[in-house]
């Protein structure tokens, strides 16, 4: 039997014993990123970077000057996996700044959710010029997504590998885990008791999106279904869809295509001065 055969089969059997004391261990871990070190490729741009402190010790990595890029990695990633778009960027005269989130790099916490996230991006967004564009990667999507709900204002959104409803991911999580049906629900109550909003609420089908946008996932994307891009492109009139036949959960973020079609969403905003948005 491996390893992940066991955990299923523990949590299966105590989460009938003793469901709500199982679902409490989960949400911690659920809750509980690991601060992974950058890959051998990352230094160069990382020696590159001029790390700044924003509000509240949230940490962040910046890049050239010029209209301002925020950028917002996935649960347990880094600014720099974003390498090759951030060189693309700042070579089309970008300034580009991207967050270590709540509790990941360098930015103070010990836990994170995705509403966590999204206020990061909210306080990050008041202390920078006015944005051009938000991209966000896996939960950083759909943390950027949920912050133009809050009151974050830019001109372009860019949705990566990111879940539509966050629902459907509480539930994937803890199904692999093999947790007992009452045990589940208890579960997601937790998430929803430490996240402050209910999870149907996180839900790309009740957002009121009316900015430029992209959407980009890879049809091979073993973590997030590919489908859920194809419901945050429906939920949202005004983007476009860019399926990969490859390139996984991570991968994509180097893919060519993915880099051109920023540049092209991009390309029409570069012709007009910023503008300060009100929040």
């Amino acid at each position: 039997m491996n390893n992940m055969s066991w955990v299923r089969g523990f949590n299966a059997s105590v989460g009938l014993l003793a469901p709500h004391a199982l679902a409490s261990t989960w949400r911690r871990a659920f809750m509980t990123p690991r601060r992974l070190p950058p890959r051998d490729w990352e230094l160069p741009l990382l020696e590159q970077a001029e790390r700044i402190t924003l509000r509240f010790g949230l940490s962040a990595l910046r890049w050239g000057s010029g209209p301002a890029v925020l950028l917002m990695h996935g649960w347990e990633g880094r600014p720099t996996q974003f390498a090759e778009l951030i060189k693309v960027l700042v070579k089309a005269g970008y300034g580009v700044v991207a967050l270590d989130a709540p509790a990941h790099g360098r930015s103070p916490g010990r836990e994170a959710n995705v509403v966590m996230f999204a206020r990061a991006l909210l306080e990050a967004a008041s202390e920078l010029p006015p944005l051009k564009a938000v991209i966000g990667h896996s939960m950083g999507g759909a943390s950027a997504l949920l912050a133009t709900q809050l009151g974050l204002r830019t001109e372009a959104l860019i949705s990566i590998s990111a879940p539509s409803r966050i629902l459907s991911m509480l539930g994937r999580f803890s199904r692999y885990m093999g947790l007992p049906r009452q045990a589940r629900e208890h579960f997601v109550k937790l998430v929803e008791e430490n996240a402050g909003i209910p999870a149907g609420q996180l839900d790309s089908a009740c957002y009121q999106l009316d900015i430029p946008g992209l959407v980009v996932h890879a049809a091979d994307d073993p973590m997030v279904p590919f489908s859920e891009a194809e419901a945050i492109h429906q939920n949202w009139f005004d983007s476009r869809l860019l399926r990969l036949e490859n390139g996984g959960h991570q991968r994509l973020l180097a893919d060519p295509r993915l880099l051109q079609a920023v540049l092209e969403l991009l390309e029409p905003l570069a012709q007009r001065p910023s503008k300060a948005l009100a929040s």
